[in-house]
């Protein structure tokens, strides 16, 4: 912001939060068809299968985090670079060149679903790839967005102001557009496929990405903590070095199972554990300086913002660290390969490493728009906060459970026979844990209302300063 108004790029950022916070909705309700379909496989049978309902809730998900992503990045681009974003009319043409796709896509989804094994199904159905699975056509459409994008950043920061968060965004951005290209490789060889599909999967959302939050996560504590830059930047830094070391040879816990040197597990599995390390050294050291200074007068100058990223720090490293390394050794996931283990890892690790931190990014940008110097929680953020974290941490949970019968009945006592398959099935403890996902999903889709709520009127319930209060009764 210059002054009290907002820049353009942070009124394009605004477009950007709000689309994403509908396709989170979407996110949510498609899981939820799906969580039912896993107890009454009849429900919308014909209608919407299982298949689609988890392809457009997995879709969704990556769609509304990058929505999020780039409107993080025009909220902040502007004020850390002292100017205005450069190509501002050809970020909100791509904006809704982007949103149209988008539309057009998950409508193919609902009403076409499927189609032949020919080329066409490929360019204008699916390219049946999971977390990634837009046509052809739309695939084409996000490199040509990102470009735009790309471009906006990049002659937006040559033209401004340089800062250590923009230059590691900078870095980070090249790598996150060009990973992105390994998916477009189409290759009748599902073993050569896969190979670059995970690269996407890990290099472009499980070690770019945490490099992007990391940035992001840096600027919403030097806005709501006032938190040493210099402290911020160096833990920038390490997080870069990290992902050079741990993100890139942590990319060999996905090949399992797809004929690549054996030597890749070890590797994969060892510094994969190391990912989120950096985030959390980040948040304590800034917390830790925080808190010497906060009788100096101190204070979280956003407390929706600030309770998001806390989340999000430890969350990543519940998700990321511990649930990923529980199963990513090799020894280990000969036996949880295939099971709702990978899901419990997932759903934590992409709540805690993305979606709690694009919350908070978004309540940084609400208070802004409505010209708060402080933004307090109030109780529907307290009840959002409360039933999406701990819903998602009690899914976790349940998928464990259900995980663990699965490998041990299923794996360990019948050796991943059709018997063992069905016997874990069909035990209590996996239908008990499978019930329970859907109870601690529509714990989340209530907390998704009230965070809906509680964006659209927080502002509006903010708690009238003394000096303010003693203006209006002089006034009256």
């Amino acid at each position: 912001m210059h002054g009290s108004k907002l820049y353009e790029g942070q009124k394009l950022a605004l477009k950007y939060f709000t689309v994403a916070i509908v396709l989170f909705g979407a996110q949510l309700l498609f899981g939820l068809f799906a969580a039912i379909q896993f107890l009454y496989p009849d429900f919308l049978f014909g209608v919407l299968d299982f298949s689609i309902n988890r392809m457009v809730h997995i879709n969704a998900l990556v769609v509304w985090l990058l929505y999020a992503m780039i409107g993080a990045v025009y909220w902040l681009l502007p004020d850390e670079a002292g100017r205005e974003v450069v190509g501002i009319k050809l970020g909100n043409l791509a904006f809704y060149v982007l949103t149209a796709a988008v539309a057009v896509v998950v409508l193919v989804y609902l009403f076409v679903q499927i189609g032949p094994g020919k080329e066409s199904t490929i360019w204008f159905i699916t390219e049946g790839r999971e977390y990634i699975e837009a046509p052809r056509w739309a695939d084409i459409g996000i490199v040509v967005v990102v470009l735009i994008f790309l471009y906006n950043v990049y002659a937006t920061v040559m033209s401004g102001r340089r800062t250590g968060i923009l230059a590691v965004l900078m870095a980070d951005l090249i790598a996150l557009a060009g990973l992105y290209l390994a998916g477009m490789f189409y290759t009748d060889n599902i073993a050569i496929d896969q190979y670059w599909w995970w690269w996407v999967v890990h290099l472009w959302v499980e070690a770019t990405w945490e490099v992007y939050v990391a940035a992001v996560g840096g600027y919403i504590l030097i806005k709501t903590l006032n938190a040493n830059r210099k402290v911020v930047e160096m833990w920038l830094w390490i997080e870069v070095a990290m992902m050079f070391g741990s993100g890139i040879l942590g990319l060999g816990h996905h090949y399992f199972w797809i004929g690549t040197p054996e030597y890749w597990w070890e590797i994969g599995a060892l510094f994969s554990a190391l990912e989120p390390v950096p985030l959390v050294g980040l948040f304590v050291h800034v917390l830790y300086d925080w808190g010497k200074e906060t009788g100096k007068g101190n204070k979280i100058t956003n407390v929706p913002a600030f309770s998001w990223l806390t989340v999000e720090t430890f969350g990543n490293f519940l998700g990321a660290g511990v649930w990923g390394f529980m199963h990513t050794l090799p020894q280990i996931n000969l036996y949880t390969h295939g099971t709702q283990w990978p899901a419990a890892h997932g759903h934590l690790a992409f709540f805690g490493a993305y979606v709690a931190i694009m919350i908070s990014a978004i309540y940084l940008a609400i208070q802004g728009k409505a010209g708060l110097k402080e933004l307090k929680m109030t109780k529907a953020g307290w009840w959002a906060i409360s039933l999406i974290t701990v819903g998602v941490l009690l899914m976790t949970v349940s998928l464990t459970i259900s995980a663990y019968v699965q490998t041990m009945v299923e794996r360990g006592m019948h050796g991943a026979t059709w018997e063992g398959f069905f016997a874990a099935q069909n035990n209590e403890w996996f239908w008990q844990g499978i019930c329970w996902r859907l109870v601690t999903g529509v714990m989340v889709v209530v907390g998704y209302g009230f965070l809906v709520y509680d964006l659209l009127t927080c502002t509006k319930k903010q708690p009238v300063k003394e000096s303010e209060a003693e203006v209006a009764a002089a006034a009256a």
